[in-house]
Order: structure tokens, then sequence, then C-alpha cells
């Protein structure tokens, strides 16, 4: 997700499913969901009932994978774990059909949002909870989708055994390697693109040395030694750092620029920058945000715009017309960003509507950020992606 949060949660509801036994070097583990052959108790494809609501919203609504270019992903994170286990509905995916319909219906990518994160995979030192994620990544290889892994070192959202913990750190260094090899090595040649690093430099450029807790114990070059972990557990998967704020040329993006061109030098095996998209109204769009992307491809790396979203100011009240029409603007100019530069071929939006979106949760006077309205009926976001998709296909 794009900002700092710390999101707290009983044990109990993490711990579903059953355990199973697998082994990471000579260390026996278990690990909550259920086996990889077994998984499947949802459906695992937009099912008839919630694709025929979505058609009766608009019948000349075309989804968005059939109008993007070949081998274009435009993908979606999947709403579950975080913050939405403090809310009043039930998980999206697990229960909500016509929730299901739309990710099958609208995108050929997705992200599960939470559900790969620290404090929901590895809510235990010995056990993992991979069943959620088990879940998504069957529902995506039945709908024909690709999967983004999102994240395996972040300063946030880790489990208190881990941040509170007395470990040493020769612990530390091994806990990260392990959990980086049980987690990429489980979903080998089934994740195409990880975002190993989430988040590394503050506004200024700076090493996040003081919040994350692995750049805190060991400095940079541990971020070099997670994407070696990570390429040994899957080879074929494309690695990535991802941050906010670096969408346009500033400190932040260039630090990253300069921090990928050294981690090459050493030979580490980082493919690409995700910059999230996480916008605001409150703020001017970042014009130089197809320039900065191609200074990225320029140097060799794959980009990918990870995380969008903009918000609208509301203030107590319901966006404007105008709102809408300049939150449609945004969401075009990102996406038209994105298909200008060769290497950007990875477009994800962090939710789907309002009732699902992180946005509400931690920014209470802004919301609407997404591109359906909380029956899914399209806003005037999703018609200027669609175009954008459609130009962008007949080139």
């Amino acid at each position: 997700m794009g900002l700092p949060v710390s999101v707290h949660r009983s044990d109990t509801k993490m711990r579903v499913g059953r355990y199973i036994a697998i082994t990471v070097g000579a260390s026996a583990l278990l690990v909550s969901g259920v086996a990889p052959a077994a998984a499947g108790t949802l459906p695992t494809s937009g099912t008839a009932a919630g694709a025929a609501s979505q058609a009766g919203h608009d019948q000349k609504q075309v989804p968005l994978r059939k109008v993007a270019p070949k081998g274009f992903a435009i993908g979606v994170a999947v709403a579950g774990g975080g913050h939405h286990l403090d809310q009043e509905y039930p998980d999206p995916f697990k229960y909500d059909e016509e929730y299901r319909g739309v990710l099958a219906k609208h995108f050929n990518s997705v992200t599960p949002e939470n559900h790969l994160k620290w404090d929901f995979v590895h809510p235990e030192r010995k056990k993992y909870n991979f069943g959620p994620a088990d879940q998504i990544v069957k529902f995506a290889q039945s709908n024909g989708q690709k999967v983004r892994g999102h994240t395996l070192v972040w300063h946030s959202q880790n489990p208190d055994w881990l941040t509170k913990g007395k470990f040493s750190k020769k612990e530390l260094r091994k806990i990260l390697k392990e959990h980086i090899i049980t987690v990429v090595g489980r979903y080998r040649g089934k994740i195409h693109q990880w975002d190993v690093a989430n988040e590394i430099f503050d506004d200024n450029g700076k090493l996040r040395t003081n919040e994350n807790i692995w750049l805190k114990n060991f400095g940079p070059e541990i971020i070099a030694d997670a994407f070696r972990w990570a390429h040994q557990a899957d080879p074929k998967a494309k690695l990535f750092l991802n941050d906010y704020g670096a969408e346009g040329i500033n400190k932040r993006s260039d630090a990253y620029l300069k921090f990928m061109k050294e981690l090459r030098k050493k030979g580490v095996p980082v493919h690409g920058f995700g910059v999230q998209g996480h916008l605001s109204l409150a703020y001017p769009f970042p014009g130089d945000m197809a320039k900065n992307l191609k200074r990225f491809s320029d140097a060799g790396f794959e980009v990918a715009v990870t995380e969008v979203d903009v918000r609208i100011p509301l203030n107590g009240g319901d966006a404007t017309e105008a709102q809408l029409k300049t939150q449609a603007d945004y969401y075009r100019r990102a996406l038209e960003a994105c298909l200008s530069v060769k290497s950007c071929n990875s477009f994800t939006l962090w939710g789907t509507t309002n009732k699902y979106s992180w946005v509400p949760v931690f920014f209470p006077d802004e919301g609407e950020a997404t591109i359906f309205w909380d029956d899914f009926s399209p806003k005037p976001a999703y018609t200027a992606l669609q175009e954008a998709l459609a130009k962008a296909r007949r080139r």
C-alpha cells in the first residue's frame, strides 16, 4: 500500500485452514492453509451470476482486459487482510460473488492486496498462512490472469513477533532468507513479478534506516541479498523495487535510479521499478511521469505502475461532476504515461470500489478513489481507461 501504516488484528482472525509441514533448509515449518493441490473451496472464476449482474450495469461496457494492447497487463488489487479485517463487511473475495465477477471480467492481472505481507502470511515465527493467497493464485490461473507478488521487505505491516522479538543479527538474517525462500518458492512459476523491497527511500531520497527493521540492522546490502534470495527461489520471476511519491522526477525517484544501477553493477538480479500511483486531486498530476518512467526504461529496467488510485477531497459531501471529470483525467494521464514507455507493460489499480478501498480508512476527508461505484457501475475514470487502452491497441 502507498503510505506507511500499522494494522493490528487478533491472531485468531488469521488462523484459517489447516496446518501442513514444509521444509526450508533443515527447518521444519508449519504452514497455515491448504496444500496447493487441494486449494479451491472458492469459485475459481467469475460466476454466471456475477457476470450477469455486471452486464446489467452497462450492456455496452467492454471489459478493460478485452481492449488492452496484446501483452499489456491491466491489473487490480484483490481486497482482503489488512484494514479489511476490521471492517463491517465479510471478506470480499470469499463472500462477494459480484466482486469476483468484476475481477475476472475486467482484469488480466491481480495483486493480493495484503495476503502476502508479513503480518498476514507469516503471523508466527514457525507458521505461515498461505490459504488465502493460494485461493487468489488459483483464481487467477482459472481466469487467465497474471499475478504480482507484494511484498517481501517493508517497514510496515510486520508481525509483533518479528518487530518486538529479541533476535541477533544472525537470526534476523536467517529469518528474512527463510521467509523469502519459502514465500517466493511456494509460488515459483505462478507469480510473474515480485515487489521485493517496498518503500525503502523517504521523500529526501534517504534510506528508511530508522523505520525499516532490515535496513536498520543491515543497511542497503540486505536489499541486495533479498533480491538474490528471491531470484534463487524463482529464477524466472521479475524482481522490482516499489514506492509511492516516485511517479515524477524528484529526490526519491533519483535515489531509486542510482541505487538500482549500483545493484546491477554488483550483479544483483534487479529487473524493474514500480511507481505506485497513489494520487489525489488535492495535488497536481505529476506531469513528468512519462519522462520519469522513460529514464528507468532507458537505463535498461522494466517499469510498472503498481497501485493506482486517485483520491477525491470530499469533506463530508459527495464527489462533484467536475471532480469526477478531473479524476478521470488523472487516471487517463497515468495510464498514457505507462503506455508511452516500451518497457512499461503493467498497470494495476489499487481497488475496485470505495467500499473496499483503503482510502476512506486512512484519509477520512477523501474517498471515491476507484473507477467503480459501490454497485460496480463505472465512473468516468473507467471510460477514460477504456478509451486510452483502446487507442493504444489500435497503434
